[in-house]
């Protein structure tokens, strides 16, 4: 390839990251999913585009994903915020262990295959979106659950899940607090400060996994890279607050509509990679 092309690549490439930034920061306000339900595949295309092996692409979309969270989580968590729509209780209550959770699937990502960080982030994906884009979604309770299971079991396993996916949180969290009759803006609000609590623990696991690998492209701190992050979350930042004002302006009902559609696509996408 010539110096030309190699240019016109990169400025390309450039241009998609910082177009996946703004329509992450719009989706991370509107949903609360910390833009990591689009990120994800997006980078793992443009990895396979830059030639990165397969073996270390999707970690590389995850781990990059996580890293872009953490300003954009900030920036959607202010601005719902302002609205009063994050449940301040719940959010001091679940932390600390959704945080463990995010750490320990951080930590996990040494251990797992690339096709099996793809196979949990498509098969999670795809069943939260059906049960979102259901005439009813599925309820269990009126209230959330106390104990082991609502303080322990609940945010642990969001924790770990979602950094295993490169998600922020609202991906499993919103319906899962929509299961027990947790308002939907509500939900998304709360979520949309999860993201910064699952993405700091899950992008220090996701560094220390892939500190020595050779594989990796240049400028990458393990698995992040981190010249894709600061591209897409120039970006983000800016757009989050817009997501924010659309979904305060949603119907409920829409709302999960919407997050439900990102959702299927997405994970259809993810899984059908693993076929090919």
């Amino acid at each position: 390839m010539t110096d030309t092309h190699t240019l016109t690549t990169l400025i390309a490439l450039a241009v998609g990251l910082l177009a996946t930034g703004a329509i992450a920061g719009v989706l991370a306000g509107l949903l609360g999913v910390g833009g990591g339900i689009v990120i994800v595949p997006v980078l793992f295309w443009l990895f396979d585009l830059l030639n990165v092996p397969s073996t270390v692409a999707m970690h590389l979309a995850v781990g990059t994903s996580l890293c872009t969270i953490i300003p954009t989580s900030i920036s959607s968590a202010r601005a719902h915020h302002k609205k009063g729509a994050i449940d301040l209780s719940l959010l001091r209550s679940w932390a600390p262990v959704m945080f463990a959770g995010a750490l320990i699937g951080g930590l996990l990502s040494k251990v797992l295959g690339g096709a099996v960080l793809t196979a949990i982030f498509g098969v999670v994906a795809l069943a939260v979106s059906i049960n979102m884009a259901t005439p009813k979604t599925l309820v269990l309770s009126d209230t959330l659950p106390e104990g082991p299971i609502g303080r322990g079991a609940l945010p642990f396993g969001i924790g770990t899940f979602s950094a295993l996916m490169g998600i922020g949180g609202g991906t499993l969290s919103v319906p899962i607090l929509n299961a027990f009759s947790f308002p939907v803006h509500r939900a998304v609000g709360t979520a949309s400060a999860f993201g910064l609590v699952i993405a700091v623990p899950a992008v220090l696991g996701f560094i220390w996994s892939g500190w020595n690998l050779a594989e990796r492209p240049p400028f990458s701190l393990g698995y992040v890279s981190l010249p894709a992050a600061i591209l897409i979350f120039s970006v983000s930042v800016l757009t989050a607050p817009v997501g924010s004002r659309i979904a305060h302006s949603m119907n409920p009902a829409r709302l999960k509509l919407a997050f439900a559609a990102f959702l299927f696509l997405t994970s259809v996408r993810m899984l059908w990679s693993i076929l090919n």
